[in-house]
């Protein structure tokens, strides 16, 4: 060992908190939020189903878990993540965890992965099961393969499928298929559309959240040739996908109570619109390098405030029409 790795080592932190820095807590809303949404529009429609939600909650969250620490050994094997890294503490390049202890924590929240979705098959069947194999082979090869999605400029579309559309609609599908003996498949699913729309809206902000910080990496990222969408894009129309970003979030509520059959009050979700302000204008006001790690925590706030007030509209709305009804 190196005096430098030594030095390192020495100085880290408990070992639970280096693992706790591994699972990367910050980012956990990404997998908290289309659950949330998810079961909301469940809770709308009349299929709320408390087991399956929770289910679905632990295998996103194991999902993200293993996926970070995944990025976290492979980056660094890579050459990605170096002592000139800008973003948080990564604990295979700082020395705090082995790599190979990272790669079997990895292996583990995937395993457990599995094991929480081994009740979400017995409930819903061969699609949940066709969804979880995607989304953990999809995890893996985020930063694994001989062409790994973060690496091609494909992180983004990752992040929106699996952490926007197949997780509020997954959580939707699970709790509708668990509910089947309180109406008819066809019209627990006919809301399906719907949730998949709303998981767009969730999607996008998950995707903000992985263009800050691949525009604050970009400079790093491009001299070991990870040519992610900031890279590709470069600097001003990564600043500009941003934004449409945003927008298209806030779209969403709107166009599903224009065009869909929800009510107005899922609206409420509007009233997040002033946690984009200020995240907004640090990107577009040219913020760089450092500058963007703590706008990173601003726009994970907004995921939140998003969802909450998401889910809050759905919730209302299913409230306001018994009420109407009389029921």
């Amino acid at each position: 060992m190196s005096t430098t790795t030594r030095s390192v080592v020495t100085s880290s932190p408990a070992r639970w908190h280096a693992w706790l820095l591994a699972a990367r807590p910050k980012t956990l809303v990404a997998a908290v939020a289309p659950v949330a949404v998810g079961t909301a529009l469940a809770y709308n429609q009349h299929a709320f189903a408390l087991r399956a939600a929770l289910a679905a909650l632990a295998g996103a969250l194991l999902i993200q878990i293993g996926t970070n620490l995944t990025n976290d050994v492979l980056d660094f094997r890579r050459g990605a993540d170096t002592a000139a890294r800008l973003g948080p503490t990564r604990v295979t390049q700082a020395g705090l965890l082995s790599p190979r202890a990272v790669a079997i924590g990895a292996v583990v929240a995937f395993a457990l992965a599995v094991a929480a979705g081994g009740y979400l098959v017995a409930v819903a069947g061969w699609p949940i099961a066709l969804l979880g194999v995607l989304a953990i082979a999809s995890g893996v090869a985020y930063t694994a393969g001989p062409a790994p999605l973060a690496y091609v400029g494909l992180g983004d579309l990752f992040v929106l499928v699996f952490f926007g559309i197949a997780a509020v609609g997954g959580t939707y599908y699970v709790q509708v298929m668990a509910a089947l003996d309180r109406f008819s498949r066809w019209q627990a699913l006919q809301a399906m559309p719907q949730a998949l729309v709303l998981g767009v809206g969730v999607g996008a902000l998950a995707m903000a959240i992985l263009t800050v910080n691949n525009l604050r990496d970009a400079p790093t990222d491009a001299a070991v040739g990870k040519r992610t969408l900031a890279v590709r894009l470069g600097d001003g129309r990564t600043r500009r996908y941003f934004d449409s970003l945003i927008f298209c979030a806030f779209a969403v509520p709107v166009s599903v109570v224009v065009f869909g059959d929800l009510g107005a009050a899922v609206l409420v979700a509007l009233f997040s619109v002033p946690f984009a302000l200020d995240p907004g204008r640090a990107v577009a006001g040219g913020a760089a390098g450092k500058a963007l790690n703590p706008v990173l925590g601003q726009v994970a706030r907004l995921q939140v405030a998003y969802a909450a007030c998401l889910s809050i509209g759905l919730v209302a709305d299913r409230l306001l029409r018994a009420w109407v009804s009389g029921g």
